[in-house]
């Protein structure tokens, strides 16, 4: 089936997006994992699995249009240094993404394209999820200090 070019675009747009947080996020979960926050790699992680399912669901959505996913198009990728640049740059990575998910949608019913609109508004609140983890994030280093936040990110030694 063809899809609306201008749709097509955006779509491959937001894959770009989807690839590259997802090599942005295995990155600093790798990195929470070797510094011994445990609890942080995990919910990274899990993050990273998110996006990647978000990847898949677009490339399908792409293929179903007959149209050729872009898989080779990352955005800059940028690694925080230190726990709270990396909640910073992902909390700002997913702003932008609600944007660009909440004009897709848009668009989507522009074209008339409600199985479009189904997709991205499944995903906009997923992304709305992430956006939300990193903010409790946020707040609880605001409130508490980066350090006590670090020591809640470590699992209790085995006995």
């Amino acid at each position: 089936m063809k899809g609306s070019k201008k749709l097509l675009l955006v779509l491959n747009s937001l894959l770009a997006d989807e690839l590259t947080v997802v090599n942005q996020y295995m990155v600093h979960s790798e990195m929470c994992e070797n510094w011994g926050y445990n609890k942080l790699h995990t919910a990274i992680r899990k993050q990273a699995m998110d996006e990647m399912h978000h990847a898949e669901w677009l490339i399908e959505r792409i293929i179903f249009f007959e149209g050729a996913p872009t898989v080779s198009k990352l955005n800059p990728i940028k690694i925080g240094k230190t726990v709270s640049e990396m909640i910073s740059y992902d909390h700002d990575d997913e702003l932008k993404v609600v944007r660009d998910y909440n004009e897709a949608i848009e668009l989507g019913r522009e074209v008339k394209d409600q199985g479009s609109v189904d997709l991205l508004t499944k995903i906009l609140k997923m992304e709305e999820g992430h956006v939300d983890w990193a903010e409790i994030q946020r707040a609880q280093i605001e409130q508490m200090g980066i350090e006590n936040y670090l020591v809640n990110q470590t699992e209790s030694p085995v006995s």
